[in-house]
C-alpha cells in the first residue's frame, strides 16, 4: 500500500485529492493546524475513527511555520510521495497579511523540503505552484516557459517555492515536480473567494437573506476549472518516470462579470449592467432590482488582467485533459450553494 502525505488537506484540494488516492488504495496522512473548532468540514465524510483497525486516512496536527512539526509528521508517515498544497492562498489578503504570507507560502516550502532532506524521506514532492505567478505575460496562452512576473504576495511567495522545488531536484537530485495551476473552483471552494462569493451570494438574494452582492474587478479575466478534474493531474505528475513542471488549466478564459451571468442564469434572473468602473450595477432585467454593485474595497493594488493557459504538455505527457467546462462549473457551484443556503435556512427556523 501506498502512503501519502498532503499538506492542506482540509482546503478544497486536500478533499479532493485525499478521495482520489483512497481510492486508489493508498494510506493517506494529512497535516491540520491545530484549532479550539473543528476544521475538517471538507473531509469528514471520508474520515475514519484512528481506533477503528485499518482506518486509510490519518490527520496529524502541524504547522507550516514550524519545521520541527512537519519533521516529525513526515518520520511518523513514512510517506512515498507528498503533496504540498498548504498556503495562505486568497491573492487579496496577500496585501493585507504579506509577512504572514511570505512565512507560511513561500519559507513553508523551504522548512518541509528541509525536513525531508533532513529526514532523509525519499518520498516524491508536489509543489502546488499558481498561474499568479505570471502576473500580466507577455504573450497568451500561458505554457511552462512563459517568464514569471508576479503582481501579489502570494504570487512572490509561489515563485520562491517553485524555485525551491526546482533547487532541491538540481542539487540533491530530489523528484520534485511543480503542478502551476490556473485558478480551479468547486462547491468546496471558501466563500471569500470570488467564484464561491458570487454563487453563494446570489443563493442568498435568490432566498431572500441578503439584498445584493458587492464585488470588486468585473473584467479580471481567469482561466477557471473543476479543482475535482485538477487533483488527477497532480497524481499523474507523480507517477512519472522523471520529475518535471506542467501547467494544469482549461485554455479558456471568462471575465468575472461573465461568471456572474451565468450564474444569474441558474437563479432566474438575466443581468443587465448599467454605470462604470465603482459606479456600476448589475440589475435584474424582469424586476429593477440591484443584484450587483462594485465596491472599490475589494479592487488589488496591482491587478492580473488576463490568464489563459496551455495545457498541451499536460495532454501530451500525462494524458490529462479537463471534463468539465466553465458554464457545466458555475452551474454546479450554483446549484451546490442553492442547497446548503436552503438547508441552513431550515436549520435557522428551527
Amino acid at each position: 500500500m501506498k502512503r501519502a502525505l498532503i499538506t492542506g488537506i482540509t482546503g478544497q484540494d486536500g478533499s479532493y485529492l485525499a478521495e482520489l488516492l483512497l481510492a486508489k488504495g493508498y494510506e493517506v496522512h494529512g497535516i491540520m493546524r491545530r484549532s479550539s473548532s473543528f476544521n475538517t468540514e471538507r473531509i469528514d465524510h471520508v474520515y475514519q475513527d484512528p481506533h477503528i483497525s485499518g482506518a486509510h486516512l490519518k490527520l496529524h496536527f502541524g504547522d507550516l511555520t514550524d519545521g520541527s512539526s512537519l519533521r516529525r509528521v513526515l518520520e511518523k508517515a513514512q510517506p512515498d510521495e507528498v503533496y504540498h498544497l498548504g498556503a495562505q492562498s486568497h491573492v487579496r489578503v496577500s496585501f493585507d497579511m504579506p509577512e504572514y504570507t511570505g512565512d507560511v507560502t513561500g519559507l513553508g516550502t523551504l522548512r518541509l523540503l528541509e525536513a525531508m532532506r533532513d529526514a532523509k524521506i525519499p518520498a516524491k514532492f508536489y509543489q502546488a505552484s499558481s498561474s499568479e505567478m505570471f502576473g500580466n505575460p507577455p504573450a497568451l496562452p500561458i505554457n511552462e516557459l512563459t517568464p514569471f512576473h508576479p503582481r501579489s504576495p502570494y504570487g512572490c511567495a509561489k515563485v520562491f517555492s517553485y524555485w525551491l522545488a526546482r533547487n532541491y531536484r538540481e542539487s540533491y537530485g530530489m523528484f520534485t515536480v511543480n503542478g502551476i495551476l490556473f485558478n480551479h473552483e468547486s462547491p468546496r471552494r471558501g466563500p471569500t473567494f470570488v467564484t464561491r462569493k458570487i454563487t453563494r451570494g446570489l443563493a442568498r438574494i435568490k432566498l431572500g437573506k441578503d439584498d445584493k452582492l458587492f464585488l470588486g474587478n468585473l473584467d479580471a479575466r481567469r482561466d477557471w476549472g473543476f479543482a475535482k478534474d485538477y487533483v488527477e493531474a497532480m497524481w499523474r505528475m507523480l507517477q512519472q518516470p522523471e520529475p518535471d513542471d506542467y501547467v494544469v488549466a482549461t485554455n479558456e478564459t471568462h471575465s468575472v462579470r461573465e461568471f456572474c451571468e451565468v450564474a444569474c442564469t441558474y437563479f432566474g434572473y438575466t443581468l443587465e449592467w448599467i454605470g462604470k468602473g465603482v459606479e456600476e450595477r448589475g440589475i435584474d432585467t424582469k424586476t429593477g432590482k440591484v443584484l450587483i454593485q462594485v465596491d472599490s474595497r475589494y479592487y488589488r493594488p496591482a491587478e492580473i488582467d488576463t490568464l489563459l493557459g496551455d495545457y498541451s504538455k499536460a495532454k501530451r505527457i500525462l494524458g490529462w485533459e479537463p471534463t468539465t467546462r466553465f458554464q457545466q462549473l458555475v452551474m454546479l457551484m450554483a446549484d451546490a450553494d442553492l442547497v446548503r443556503e436552503q438547508h441552513d435556512r431550515y436549520i435557522e427556523k428551527r
